[in-house]
C-alpha cells in the first residue's frame, strides 16, 4: 500500500520524541535531591539543573509542534537534530573519561537514535516552500 502522506514518518517520529521526552524530562522537576544522593555530589548550582530541565521540557514542546506540520516546519528539524547531538555526542566523551556512568551512556544512545530519526525525518518530508512555489507556478 502507498503511503499517500510523505510526511507521516515525520509525524510519527516527532510526536513519539515529544512524548518519550516529556515523560522523562517533567519529573526531574521533582527529583533535584534524589539525583544528589544516587549520584553524588549533591547539585550544588540547581539554577542550571532547573534551567537544563526546563530548557529541555520546551524542546519536547517543540517536538510536538513539529509533529503537528512537519512540512511546514520542516527547517526546524535541523535544529532538533542539534539538540539530540549535543547531548549524544558529549555523553560518550564523558563516559570514555570516567565522568557519568553508564545508565547516563544508555540515555546518551536513545537520544542519538533520535536524532538519526530526526535526519531522516528530514530527508523524507517535502519542503513545503519547493511545494508552494510549484504549486503558484502551475497556476499562473
Amino acid at each position: 500500500m502507498h503511503n499517500s502522506d510523505p510526511a507521516r514518518f515525520a509525524r510519527w517520529t516527532f510526536r513519539i520524541a515529544g512524548v518519550y521526552g516529556l515523560l522523562v524530562m517533567a519529573p526531574m522537576y521533582f527529583l533535584e535531591g534524589k539525583i544528589g544522593r544516587d549520584q553524588p555530589p549533591p547539585i550544588t548550582h540547581p539554577e542550571f539543573f532547573y534551567g537544563f530541565v526546563g530548557v529541555a521540557v520546551a524542546w519536547q514542546v517543540l517536538f510536538l509542534i513539529i509533529s503537528a506540520d512537519p512540512q511546514r516546519l520542516r527547517p526546524a528539524m535541523l535544529a532538533a537534530v542539534l539538540e539530540k547531538a549535543a547531548y549524544a555526542i558529549a555523553v560518550p566523551i564523558l563516559y570514555i573519561q570516567h565522568r557519568v556512568p553508564a545508565v547516563v551512556l544508555a540515555a546518551a544512545m536513545v537520544d542519538a537514535l533520535l536524532g538519526l530519526s530526526f535526519v531522516v525525518a528530514y530527508l523524507r518530508t517535502p519542503d513545503a516552500r519547493r511545494d508552494d512555489r510549484v504549486v503558484s507556478t502551475a497556476g499562473a
